[in-house]
């Protein structure tokens, strides 16, 4: 080897060295570049949820439910979800590019309710109406996501649903400050609301007119919703368990403050947040299905740290590390659902499975719920740890389905 040629090995190496460094940020920045208005409806999305996990003492204590009534009556919103599921894409056909418009409208307009009800059955109705109305925002964004990656070949999941974990993470920290300051939870709820009102002047977005085939094939299948979707739900049950539970498990469990409990959310959403930009461009190179395994793994991990946690940091860590192995695994699960059917069937499908895996926010705090109300909420979030471990039951007829490269009826 020449002289000449030592300068330019030397050269290519530190180039290459450069891009390994700036690859994820780029791949992140690049993503949200291609998916800015989903995004900005991701967001939108996590404002609310943020305030409201931070409020859950606030408003579990107003309706003066025991743990197991409280749980149960956050499932209600299950059947908004499942509404939601059917009037998305019709709701996407009638209305055009300014669907998530009217979604994130009529969604800040029933938000201010969790402030205002005082009885069980007040709350089982609000629940319903966010359930209706989150729901169809969500499907309709995650279907817009969904058809961008099918456009530029290139997975964009994790990079929005890690600007939902930032603004989530954001929204209960402020909560929290706002509950130490004596704020009224109608003020709180109706700042968070007129945030979604602001950003919902920025959703519109052409929508694909994709006729199914005139042959007899028309059907969605239904595959890679059962499959993908239980994976989502399962992922997705370790994150509606922190949400719904982390603040009271933080102040009842461990003797922590408001603002202390408000930080049980905010860690989920900060290291799911985290986990979910890295995830953008960890995707871009490694197997989805060894992703996901991991990020199961460390989930179940953070699961039982946060249930033996004897202080509050201790508590923090373990709502990190389920956060940060959580985070990648729902969208992965969401993206492969829509990449494996035709587009005329990928709004409908993504509708399926996106609904199936939120069902695991109402139906995981129920069961923390439960086992809280018997046994503490030590032993639910163990228990929500062990049904996370279930997804690798599922993974190898979800890898079957991707090899095979289509999507059974």
């Amino acid at each position: 080897m020449d002289a000449v040629e030592k300068p330019k090995i030397r050269s290519l190496t530190l180039v290459r060295a450069r891009v390994l460094w700036q690859a994820p940020h780029m791949s992140v920045l690049s993503a949200l570049r291609i998916s800015i208005t989903p995004a900005a409806a991701f967001a939108a999305i996590g404002v609310y949820w943020g305030t409201f996990a931070a409020m859950v003492p606030v408003t579990k204590a107003r309706i003066e439910v025991g743990d197991a009534a409280f749980g149960t009556l956050l499932l209600c919103s299950a059947f908004g979800l499942l509404a939601a599921m059917w009037l998305a894409p019709k709701l996407e056909r009638a209305v055009g590019p300014r669907v998530m418009q009217l979604a994130a409208l009529v969604f800040a307009t029933v938000m201010v309710l969790p402030g205002v009800v005082t009885g069980p059955w007040g709350f089982a109705l609000t629940m319903v109406a966010l359930g209706l109305a989150s729901g169809t925002l969500d499907v309709l964004m995650n279907a817009r996501v969904s058809e961008l990656e099918s456009r530029a070949a290139r997975p964009l999941m994790n990079a929005n649903h890690g600007v939902f974990s930032l603004a989530y993470a954001v929204s209960a920290v402020i909560t929290g400050w706002a509950r130490e300051a004596d704020l009224s939870a109608v003020l709180i709820f109706g700042v968070a609301a007129a945030t979604i009102v602001v950003i919902s002047t920025r959703l519109a977005m052409p929508v694909p007119d994709v006729d199914a085939p005139e042959d007899g094939r028309g059907r969605a299948p239904w595959m890679p919703v059962i499959l993908c979707g239980a994976i989502v739900l399962l992922a997705f049950s370790g994150e509606a368990a922190v949400e719904a539970w982390s603040a009271l498990h933080v102040e009842r469990t461990l003797g922590g403050g408001a603002a202390e409990g408000a930080l049980g959310p905010a860690m989920l959403g900060l290291t799911m947040a985290v986990g979910r930009f890295s995830g953008q461009a960890v995707s871009e190179r490694i197997s989805e299905i060894r992703i996901i395994m991991f990020g199961t793994i460390l989930a179940m991990i953070g699961a039982g740290l946060a249930a033996i946690a004897p202080t509050v940091a201790v508590a923090y860590l373990g709502f990190g590390i389920l956060g940060l192995g959580v985070s990648v695994v729902g969208p992965i699960g969401i993206g492969i659902a829509g990449r494996l059917v035709p587009p005329w069937a990928r709004t409908v499908v993504v509708a399926r499975t996106a609904v199936l895996g939120f069902m695991a926010f109402f139906i995981a705090p129920m069961i923390m719920g439960l086992v809280s109300e018997f046994y503490g909420l030590r032993a639910a979030f163990l228990v929500i740890g062990g049904l996370m471990g279930l997804v690798f039951f599922l993974l190898p007829a979800v890898q079957r389905l991707a090899m095979a490269g289509r999507a059974p009826a």
